[in-house]
């Protein structure tokens, strides 16, 4: 009993405290940086300025701007909705979200859980969302709603196998599931990193995680579940108000959580391109939040540039093209591991 208490106030809990807070305090901060960054980069794609009122400097406050209101709208139920589930669903969909956080390695130091099955946990984990996104469409008592939700668990549960294949492959290479171990596997300069030829088949097997990333977190091309000429708006027609923000938050947080494991599957992680220079626990954090961020503002980028594909264009990707190159790409990195 006494160590119970020591532990519940003393360092330990301090720790436990500490590494809980940390993951959605980034979350809500990366947010408000990812809606910003959206509005503008989608304005210059288009020769446009973007908002520029909303704060003194290029609207930098819009975000915040958005979030106000948004907490501000009327929280509505449909009469015909399941109530529970309703309720239920975008809490469940932000939940499996988030939880994927607490294995990314954002520094030497500091990893919400240092768990052997790191990348095993990320990919179970996220599967929670689909169970949230049936919930939301099927609870809603609308026919838009309920198709987007099909939709998107035909896209997710198609993309999850090419996408974990590619991971599969990194991890045969680095010998480990531990994520930390993973970025651990590439320290030194940048050319150490597996994106850069120390498996020639990585490249591919990047190109392929990262198509796939983007059909898992329903970006374009693959925003097919939301696509508004066709679904008003998909699983989400009938939320409104905080509702409605927990499945806007959860779609930032799906993209940088994609993104930073590709970070450490790829691009080495929380270590510094220039070997030991700029590197330790602080930099460690500097170098994974930026890496996760270029590839975040090329998700972005793709949404402005490519045309949303059809249903069975989205299938045929899927079924006929990424999983056989990935399962080719496995065989191929499985040889090299062995015979090199």
């Amino acid at each position: 009993m006494h160590n119970f208490i020591t532990y519940y106030l003393g360092a330990g809990f301090l720790a436990s405290l500490i590494s809980s807070v940390l993951p959605i305090v980034f979350v809500l901060g990366y947010a408000l940086v990812a809606m910003y960054l959206e509005l503008k980069v989608s304005a210059h794609m288009q020769d446009r300025l973007g908002p520029m009122r909303t704060g003194k400097w290029h609207g930098w406050a819009q975000p915040l701007a958005d979030v106000v209101k948004l907490l501000q709208k009327e929280d509505t139920i449909p009469t015909a909705a399941d109530k529970l589930l309703y309720i239920l669903a975008p809490l469940l969909v932000f939940m499996g979200s988030y939880a994927a956080y607490a294995a990314i390695p954002f520094s030497p130091a500091y990893i919400g859980a240092d768990i052997n099955l790191g990348i095993f946990y990320i990919i179970a984990v996220s599967a929670i969302v689909v169970l949230g996104i049936l919930m939301a469409g099927w609870s809603s008592d609308n026919k838009w709603s309920l198709l987007g939700a099909m939709r998107t668990a035909a896209q997710l549960v198609s993309y999850e196998i090419p996408s974990s294949l590619a991971v599969l492959a990194v991890i045969m290479v680095a010998g480990s599931l531990n994520l930390n171990d993973v970025c651990a596997a590439q320290t030194g300069w940048f050319w150490n990193w597996f994106i850069f030829g120390k498996f020639p088949f990585l490249f591919i097997t990047f190109v392929i995680y990262f198509i796939a990333s983007l059909a898992e977190t329903n970006r374009s091309p693959f925003d097919i579940p939301e696509a508004e000429s066709e679904l008003v708006a998909g699983y989400h027609t009938e939320y409104s108000g905080m509702r409605f923000a927990f499945f806007y938050l959860a779609e930032y947080a799906n993209m940088f959580t994609v993104a930073a494991v590709a970070a450490v599957l790829f691009f080495g992680g929380w270590n510094s391109p220039f070997g030991t220079f700029m590197s330790g626990p602080i930099w460690g954090a500097f170098w994974l939040i930026t890496k996760g961020m270029v590839l975040v503002f090329i998700q972005m980028w793709l949404r402005w540039t490519l045309p949303r594909f059809r249903v069975d264009q989205l299938m045929y990707l899927s079924w006929k093209i990424l999983t056989p190159f990935a399962l080719a790409d496995l065989v191929a990195v499985g040889l090299w591991t062995v015979l090199r």
